[in-house]
């Protein structure tokens, strides 16, 4: 069967991965600028200043999308580009922002935009960043700048993009900026404080936008695959998938973010091992946190096996079971799992009731350009094809798949991997910003085509 009618195939991309012009037009520092700049923290120093030059060639790159064939874009927004240090809206910066999503609709793709795609305001951070409870506020104010500026336009939005990440990397284990080893509570105070920004983004949203919008938010999507289909193996995958654990980067958890936004509780099985590290007075916060939205935006890569404990016990304790050896992986080291974007799409929509978008899927490589001026990168169409062939399948069964979004529409910069790894359908030559669209940009306008076929 094919995909719905109606299936928003997307492809997605970040502010500071893509944009440069850091020093331009009224833009202040982020945490990311800041952190690049910390000797041995960005592989061979790379930073974002200039990255894929997005800034000055949007109109390029947003008719390469649309010559995709992309029915939608998943772009971010750069607070630091859009507020200035005083608190007030940067004109330039707000008209960057005009000037892209009028050339996406001139085009008939769909701008869907990312509040926080981890640019956190630098002087914002000197005044504690995520731990200091006014951080809620900031982002609420930075919201409001926002929708006032292009809700009437922009008709889909994610508050915040894997809250996982930003603060695990970031405020655990110190390899993301803003480069901190936090302790379980201000690392847990980080994390509510955030939950909190999104609530209130949401409410921001509700009330101020000029059209019609649809809200959700983007975490990873930590998701487990059964090894069979056993009856006790799903089970214990779906356990896995919803337990929130005690070891080192346990905040990969999906139930510790999804749970309060979703349900308006942290989950019982976390409270019982954390809940004496949240704030004092944690539950008056879960109505703010606990807003109504419209969808599950996950983003999904690679997923791990489980199986149950006791194949004749239906609620049995999951079981790691290992990656084969000399088994297919990415350039990122990540196992190339496709029954990831089957499962993990599934327990997602039978636990929460929404509907679904994959947000991020795609894999690292080392593309370059070929003596004949193409990019032949035939492991990503071979990647491609099977993840998307999982996710059919779990359309078909029934689950309310709504869209992809493929990460990334070009080659940017990876973080802490600086410009190391590809993951674009573009190629980006960073020397001179040729973009050189790859066999997987040809195969995926194809697939577009065909709505999934």
């Amino acid at each position: 069967m094919p995909f719905p009618n109606d299936f928003t195939w997307g492809v997605a991309a970040a502010s500071y991965q893509i944009e440069g012009g850091a020093a331009e037009g009224g833009r202040v520092p982020s945490v990311w600028d800041v952190f690049c700049r910390k000797p041995g923290a960005v592989k061979d120093g790379d930073t974002g200043d200039v990255a894929c030059d997005h800034y000055h060639r949007y109109e390029e790159d947003a008719d390469l999308i649309a010559g995709l064939g992309a029915s939608a874009y998943r772009l971010s927004i750069s607070w630091p580009r859009v507020v200035k240090i005083d608190g007030t809206p940067n004109e330039e910066g707000l008209a960057f922002y005009d000037r892209l999503i009028d050339a996406l609709l001139a085009r008939n793709v769909t701008p869907w935009v990312t509040l926080f795609h981890w640019d956190f305001p630098q002087h914002l951070f000197d005044r504690g960043g995520w731990l200091n409870r006014d951080s809620v506020r900031w982002f609420a104010d930075y919201t409001r700048i926002v929708v006032d500026r292009l809700g009437d336009r922009v008709a889909h939005w994610f508050t915040l993009n894997e809250p996982q990440v930003f603060l695990q990397n970031g405020h655990g284990d110190g390899f993301h900026a803003p480069g901190l080893k936090y302790d379980t509570p201000a690392l847990l105070r980080c994390a509510h404080h955030a939950l909190m920004a999104h609530g209130r983004a949401v409410q921001v949203i509700r009330e101020r936008s000029a059209i019609p919008s649809r809200v959700g938010l983007a975490p990873v999507g930590c998701s487990f695959i059964p090894a069979t289909e056993s009856a006790a193996d799903i089970e214990a995958a779906r356990c896995a998938t919803f337990a929130t654990g005690d070891q080192p980067g346990w905040l990969f958890s999906t139930a510790w973010f999804a749970e309060p936004a979703l349900r308006g509780h942290y989950p019982e099985d976390g409270l019982s091992m954390h809940g004496h590290h949240l704030p004092s007075d944690f539950e008056a916060d879960l109505p703010v946190i606990h807003q109504p939205v419209d969808f599950y935006g996950c983003n999904i890569y690679s997923s791990p096996t489980v199986k149950a404990a006791d194949p004749a016990d239906s609620g049995g304790k999951p079981v790691p079971v290992p990656e084969p050896t000399g088994g297919p992986q990415t350039m990122f080291r990540w196992p190339v799992t496709p029954d990831a974007l089957y499962w993990g799409p599934k327990f997602l929509a039978d636990r929460y009731k929404l509907p679904v978008y994959i947000t991020e899927n795609g894999c690292a490589g080392m593309d370059w350009v070929h003596v004949n001026g193409q990019v032949h990168d035939a492991h990503r169409v071979d990647f491609l094809h099977r993840y998307l062939a999982s996710l059919q399948r779990a359309a078909t069964d029934g689950v309310d798949i709504r869209g992809y979004f493929q990460w990334s529409i070009m080659d940017n910069f990876e973080w802490d991997h600086g410009y190391q790894l590809r993951f674009g359908l573009i190629h980006v030559d960073y020397a001179t910003q040729k973009r050189t669209p790859k066999d997987s940009y040809h195969w995926y306008k194809k697939v577009i085509a065909a709505n999934g076929v």
